[in-house]
């Protein structure tokens, strides 16, 4: 399968820069140049990507305004408790550009830190390191099961300027599947939170984020989990137009639960953003219901699309532990 849309000059550069002779890169090689390249990646360029203005691709649980940051402070003291949340640093990894969940939200924290895409992450002492949709942006292993075994997805550069995909076998897993089934396999994601959770600090382990269980990954995505998006379109191609779409995959909880536990967190729990926030911020909820009665205001609407079910409420999940 091939791309329509030729790809910017300074992708097909930094592409034939990695990719040398050969002319080819996995999937999970190219996605991660498409997204971090220095140059012509989509998340190290200067432009704004989250939100409802003309040229955004995508909104996100931060995208309704500080009440986000409200909830997730006050889940935070919640699990803590309100003696030892005041000496953790907040560490928010991987905030867009002149963002942070925290600007203008009171909370007790000791201090609050954001970790910017490209920043090195170093982490020690008492912290809550907090991600909002980190995962699912880390490159995946696209592989699909044809003829009797898995094959990998890889990506090749043609002679006009656009990508094309090919096959080669993949080794690394021998569970059968359906003729055809797609597993793309969110390995990276899995590798960060370890890289993460190996450091030494103690605390709490929050990530907001979307995805399955291996389970279900294996079971009930026959299409695979991987997708691009576009000015708020869900776009089919994912090799078109690199460095200037989106590309994302769903996380593996079950890896990065087995990560945490491996680094001597206790058994991580998995909920509903809808049940986490309802569970872990209730009266912070209680008192914006209560302020806001009497209309149906900006923050009420905010409240409605984080908790709601058919909007934020379980589209995201919150995986989080304590050490």
């Amino acid at each position: 399968m091939g791309s329509s849309a030729p790809a910017s000059p300074a992708f097909r550069d930094a592409f034939r820069a990695v990719a040398g002779p050969a002319g080819r890169l996995s999937f999970a090689r190219f996605m991660e140049l498409a997204l971090y390249h220095p140059a012509a990646g989509y998340y190290r360029a200067a432009r704004e990507r989250v939100g409802r203005a003309p040229g955004t691709d995508f909104i996100t649980s931060a995208t309704v305004g500080p009440l986000f940051g409200e909830l997730v402070a006050a889940a935070a003291v919640h699990l803590l408790g309100p003696e030892a949340a005041p000496r953790h640093t907040f560490v928010e990894l991987g905030a867009e550009p002149d963002r942070s969940v925290l600007a203008g939200v009171d909370h007790p924290f000791a201090a609050v830190r954001t970790v910017r895409v490209g920043d090195p992450i170093e982490l020690s002492g008492e912290c809550i390191v907090f991600s909002n949709e980190l995962f699912d942006a880390q490159p995946c292993v696209r592989t699909v099961y044809r003829g009797g075994g898995w094959r990998e997805r890889i990506v090749e550069l043609t002679a006009d300027g656009t990508f094309a995909e090919g096959e080669v076998p993949y080794p690394d897993d021998v569970r059968p599947a359906p003729e055809g089934y797609a597993f793309d396999r969110p390995l990276a994601a899995a590798r960060l939170a370890g890289e993460i959770a190996r450091q030494p600090w103690r605390g709490l382990f929050l990530a907001f984020d979307y995805g399955k269980t291996e389970r279900e990954l294996r079971t009930e995505c026959p299409a695979g989990t991987a997708r691009a998006y576009y000015r708020h379109r869900q776009e089919r191609d994912l090799l078109a137009r690199p460095g200037e779409q989106d590309l994302t995959c769903h996380v593996c909880w079950d890896w990065i639960a087995a990560e945490l536990t491996a680094a001597g967190f206790a058994a991580p729990v998995l909920e509903f953003q809808e049940t986490f926030f309802v569970r872990r911020a209730g009266p912070a909820i209680a008192a914006v219901s209560a302020a806001e009665a009497a209309r149906f205001s900006p923050r009420k609407q905010a409240l409605l699309q984080l908790l709601h079910p058919g909007q934020m409420g379980q589209r995201f999940q919150v995986l989080y532990a304590r050490r």
